[in-house]
């Protein structure tokens, strides 16, 4: 069962307390983009197997959106931050380079 700490509330909860929202940290497109860029925000993802940062909701406790960072191989959660974030904060990308020094960043 995947457990995530919602960091406004500070609830850690199971899977089943909370939505996906999908990969994080997105350009989106929208009015005024090109067909390609609006194409490839909709539908072109990563979805790797690691290191991955997810968007999720806490439907059934506060109800805010946040972030996350984990591993899609093992379920290991690296840290959760809040939605409003622009970039994952230094301290989530020092423990993933900690435990994955092969990781190449998240962008």
């Amino acid at each position: 069962m995947l457990l995530l700490e919602c960091p406004y509330c500070g609830v850690k909860a199971e899977e089943t307390e909370l939505s996906p929202g999908y990969e994080a940290h997105l350009k989106r497109y929208g009015p005024g983009s090109t067909d390609e860029e609006f194409e490839a925000y909709m539908f072109a993802r990563k979805n790797p197997k690691g290191v991955h940062f997810e968007r999720w909701r806490h439907t059934y406790g506060c109800g805010k959106w946040f972030l996350a960072a984990r591993c899609t191989a093992t379920l290991e959660v690296f840290g959760t931050y809040p939605a409003q974030v622009g970039e994952p904060p230094a301290e989530i990308i020092e423990k993933i380079k900690a435990r994955r020094p092969d990781w190449k960043g998240y962008k």
